[in-house]
């Protein structure tokens, strides 16, 4: 495992990124956003996925405000209370400050063409949303967003291509909370939403309580067109 330090620019200290790279030498990059359980094995994973097809894929930790180096998982009521707590601990801003630092940083990398997009899941899927409205990011994909319908206002600095994965029975988003992302982002032309019936928050999530192969093939091959297509 390959980590690399990212110097904060509000010149708090620096934090840890996990990165994966692909053979080719002049590559696009992805920023994969972590969920509630820090920078783990379903992350990390993700991120040796997509340098196997190609991308620097590159994963911040950004809990490291709080705790540096959170690995859990989603498998223990001990793991997801800590998770939740973090969560809970969070400040959303200071993590897009975060995950700015990461873009500067990979775009400035000798193995990176430019481009950068970015990916990110629960959690994640939230500060992907808020990346594609306040960063220049070349391409994002949010995969079951947290809060995202009372962040709508923002879409209006939305200049670069978003896609976003909604589970019509995810517990932590309404479904009234869906329908007004969905009609809150209609008029956008560079956003594309994707809703998948009868699958719950985390339905991605390999070994999660929650993974549906057959929305996760679907969702992910969708994805790998999105960012395909916007990152060549």
């Amino acid at each position: 495992m390959t980590y690399v330090t990212i110097k904060a620019t509000d010149g708090a200290g620096s934090f840890d990124a996990y990165i994966a790279r692909p053979k080719a030498k002049n590559a696009p990059a992805l920023i994969m956003v972590q969920e509630i359980f820090g920078v783990n094995g379903e992350m990390r994973k993700k991120c040796d996925a997509w340098a196997e097809k190609g991308y620097i894929a590159i994963a911040p930790d950004l809990f490291w405000r709080q705790e540096p180096g959170v690995d859990i998982t989603d498998q223990s009521k001990e793991e997801w209370d800590k998770a939740f707590k973090l969560m809970n601990g969070f400040d959303i801003d200071l993590g897009i400050t975060d995950l700015k630092a990461t873009l500067d940083y990979i775009r400035k990398d000798e193995g990176c063409n430019g481009k950068v997009g970015t990916i990110g899941y629960c959690l994640g899927g939230k500060l992907t949303y808020l990346m594609a409205c306040r960063s220049d990011i070349d391409a994002a994909v949010s995969y079951y967003g947290v809060g995202i319908d009372g962040m709508l206002g923002e879409s209006v600095s939305i200049q670069k291509p978003l896609m976003l994965h909604i589970a019509e029975e995810d517990e932590y988003v309404s479904k009234d909370a869906q329908a007004k992302i969905i009609a809150g982002l209609s008029d956008k032309p560079d956003v594309t939403t994707h809703s998948y019936k009868g699958v719950n928050h985390a339905f991605s999530r390999l070994n999660g309580v929650h993974f549906d192969q057959e929305a996760a093939t679907l969702a992910n091959q969708r994805t790998d067109a999105f960012i395909k297509e916007n990152l060549s």
